[in-house]
């Protein structure tokens, strides 16, 4: 259940930013030294801390509806073998790849 409809990970971090800043600079001019400013300074490092997480949030997001744009792409009839570069090193073998590949690929009849 969302306690605001309609806002979305942007808005939270955003709000919490911004409520955050708003409070450090009343800690700085206002100089506090007393139970309040320690409860102020608390309650900033709990804004600050929602608003990094409502910004990993919303990159999550971003990541998941969108591709990534460094990923190659595989062409036609091309598809990704599976195998890491570490194997590959390992096996360094033409003939060894070879079979690797025609093994991953009966494993996987769907594809």
């Amino acid at each position: 259940m969302r306690r605001f409809p309609g806002s979305d990970a942007r808005t939270v971090a955003v709000v919490a930013a911004l409520a955050a800043f708003w409070l450090l600079a009343a800690l700085v001019v206002g100089r506090r030294e007393d139970l309040l400013g320690v409860a102020g300074a608390l309650l900033c490092v709990v804004l600050a801390t929602v608003a990094g997480v409502a910004v990993t949030a919303a990159r999550q997001h971003d990541a998941e509806v969108r591709p990534d744009r460094g990923q190659t792409s595989t062409g036609p009839g091309i598809e990704a073998s599976g195998i890491d570069a570490d194997t590959l090193e390992t096996l360094g073998d033409r003939d060894a790849v070879r079979a690797m590949r025609d093994r991953y690929r009966r494993d996987r009849p769907g594809r």
